[in-house]
């Protein structure tokens, strides 16, 4: 059976599948959700398909990038303003929260409000009410909020920059969208939807892919995630219609990153501690990414569960 989920987002990988069926679950009620994945998961079109799932599906969706709004204009961006609040403010203005009242609000990129509006953020999430720049009283609004980052929030608290109380206010129900190179199996679908999309939308001949070029694809660590494979099938289909497209076909970026990949750690003749150099990687790993744990995951090509699992085990030792 079709629905939101199946429509917008297309996968079979067992992770993807798990996370798709917890979302649905979630979406049926009110609870604030929290989306995290690295840029060009499919975070927004997450949050697009539980609005879609929720009962607030007739009502708003109102979309909001944070990392774009100036920090001067947060405050009113989100909570409106009246008339004369400020210098430029020549009209009542509603806030996003207020414009999504009955629906739901989507922040991205949370991580990047300014401390002093996650305070007011707090306060609506605890209470309901929105502070409008110049009112002295304060709004009431049904509005759902699910928010999306792609930072460690957990880093970005302990070093003071993201409120605690908002993270674990936030963190009640948090969503980890998989990149793309933990979802192999899902790479020839994902090529064909978007091949076939691009080439009704550009009236073009569908190209097709070898069985070398898909080799090269299931390895390439797609950095962009689905986003990069999207903008890669377009490109594709606009140079290379109806042709049959060979490795060397490929943008440069793809056989660099096959020839970087294809070197084999050699085992020397006396050979090693498997364990020290489990530490010492991770540890680079965390050098690296100057600690941040969800970074240094994804250059071990693990989840970040899986890595403070590991390091439990070098507890006594001076990993961070």
């Amino acid at each position: 059976m079709s629905d939101a989920f199946s429509t917008l987002l297309r996968g079979n990988s067992a992770d993807f599948i798990n996370l798709l069926n917890a979302a649905r679950f979630v979406a049926i009620t009110d609870a604030t959700v929290l989306i995290l994945g690295e840029s060009g998961t499919g975070k927004e079109l997450l949050a697009r398909a539980m609005h879609q799932h929720s009962q607030r599906a007739h009502q708003p969706l109102i979309t909001v990038n944070c990392a774009a709004i100036p920090e001067n204009l947060a405050e009113s961006e989100l909570f409106g303003h009246r008339k004369g609040a400020f210098t430029g403010a020549t009209e009542h203005q509603p806030g996003r929260i207020q414009a999504a009242d009955q629906g739901t609000v989507f922040l991205d990129e949370i991580g990047e409000l300014p401390l002093s509006i996650q305070a007011k953020l707090l306060r609506f999430l605890e209470t309901g009410e929105c502070q409008v720049i110049g009112q002295n009283t304060t709004t009431k609004v049904n509005t759902r909020l699910i928010a999306a980052t792609h930072r460690d929030l957990y880093a970005d608290m302990q070093s003071g920059v993201f409120r605690q109380d908002l993270y674990y206010r936030l963190n009640i129900v948090p969503l980890e969208l998989p990149p793309l190179r933990q979802r192999v199996e899902d790479i020839e679908l994902l090529l064909s939807q978007f091949t076939q999309q691009f080439t009704a939308q550009h009236h073009l001949p569908a190209p097709t892919f070898s069985g070398a070029t898909l080799k090269i694809l299931r390895h390439y660590s797609w950095q962009g995630n689905v986003r990069e494979l999207r903008n890669f099938c377009e490109r594709m289909v606009i140079f290379h219609s109806g042709k049959l497209i060979e490795p060397t076909h490929l943008p440069r970026e793809f056989n660099q990153s096959l020839a970087a990949a294809s070197v084999k750690f050699v085992l020397p003749d006396a050979g090693i501690h498997l364990e020290t150099v489990e530490q010492q990687l991770m540890q680079q790993a965390l050098e690296k990414t100057k600690g941040n744990r969800s970074q240094a995951a994804r250059l071990l090509g693990l989840t970040r569960d899986a890595l403070s699992y590991r390091m439990k085990k070098f507890s006594g030792s001076s990993m961070s």
